[in-house]
């Protein structure tokens, strides 16, 4: 009974979400055609925005309406309580907590993941004042060191921190992770506040060419936090299959040359707010054509998130969170 209570003090700060979301403000989905789906605009997840410029959402017969909310993560929570059909967003320590305690949702697909290339969409960035000192050679000189983190250790990028720190052989609990806004990082660098900052492109090379940070190490191939959130009573319904299969053609129109074409960088640009020219020169995510959901990693980021002391109660399975 207390978890069950946990888990409904859980929905309340996020219900407070619905005053920063954009679009129609009446009850959605009833009719089982239109899909309301809470996101923080980004090129993670892109193949929902391809698929909604090209049509393939309508040609299913069914209207999506986005809606941008301050935090995904903690979005969550919407879909759960009937606000919202789906979240995309990044995957929280909150959402594991929640599922274990009975929060009504499953995760219904992947979005972009790391390439483990350099340049990378997603880079570890050491101030460039501890370089030129010889204090940091590698992530490993990052023990006892803070580090900012959009939205702390238990947020999708606490896990992302995670997996790149894996390699050095430190874990969270090994540095201070300091919740810092993306737009903050730099000048948190600049001024000494962090030694380092996981960030996505574009403010990693923003940084760079400020001379304020340099990149450190990127997280392995594969790593991905992020993903779709569906309402476990919309799971069912006919229109989460129709929503599935827009947003998996979305994801085919991204593989290979296409994650760089300027038909869906001028997409992206609309959708993200980022011009054209920048998004040409950021390093894309990578999709998986069918998005399927990757319990592996899902298994990986609970893991990590219960090592770093971030989790109550008992783990959740993959059936638990997967629909």
């Amino acid at each position: 009974m207390r978890h069950r209570r946990t888990a409904l003090l859980a929905l309340l700060p996020a219900l407070g979400l619905l005053a920063a979301c954009t679009g129609g403000g009446g009850p959605g989905g009833a009719d089982g055609s239109t899909v309301r789906v809470a996101h923080v605009p980004s090129t993670l997840f892109a193949p929902l925005y391809v698929a909604a410029a090209k049509g393939y959402f309508a040609a299913q017969g069914i209207t999506v309406e986005l809606r941008k909310v301050r935090a995904g993560q903690d979005a969550v929570p919407l879909a759960a309580s009937g606000k919202v059909e789906a979240v995309v967003a990044g995957f929280s320590a909150g959402l594991f907590n929640g599922v274990s305690q009975g929060l009504g949702v499953k995760v219904a697909a992947s979005m972009g993941a790391s390439t483990g290339d350099r340049p990378s969409p997603t880079a570890l960035e050491v101030a460039k004042r501890l370089v030129a000192a010889g204090k940091m050679t590698d992530a490993a000189g990052l023990r006892g060191r803070r580090i900012a983190v959009a939205g702390g250790a238990g947020a999708a990028g606490g896990y992302q921190l995670a997996a790149t720190l894996r390699a050095s052989g430190l874990t969270l609990k090994d540095v201070t992770v300091v919740n810092v806004s993306i737009p903050d990082m730099r000048t948190a660098l600049a001024d000494g506040g962090v030694a380092a900052a996981l960030a996505p492109a574009p403010f990693t090379t923003a940084m760079e060419a400020a001379g304020v940070a340099v990149p450190l190490a990127v997280p392995p191939k594969g790593t991905t936090a992020t993903g779709v959130v569906f309402s476990r009573a919309f799971t069912g319904k006919p229109a989460a299959r129709k929503f599935l299969t827009a947003l998996r053609k979305g994801a085919a129109e991204l593989q290979g040359a296409g994650r760089t074409s300027e038909q869906n960088l001028a997409i992206l640009a609309e959708a993200t707010g980022q011009s054209v020219e920048v998004l040409r020169n950021t390093p894309p995510y990578q999709w998986d054509p069918q998005l399927t959901p990757d319990t592996g990693q899902l298994m990986k980021q609970q893991d990590s998130y219960r090592a770093a002391g971030l989790l109550s109660g008992k783990s959740a399975t993959a059936d638990d969170l997967v629909r």
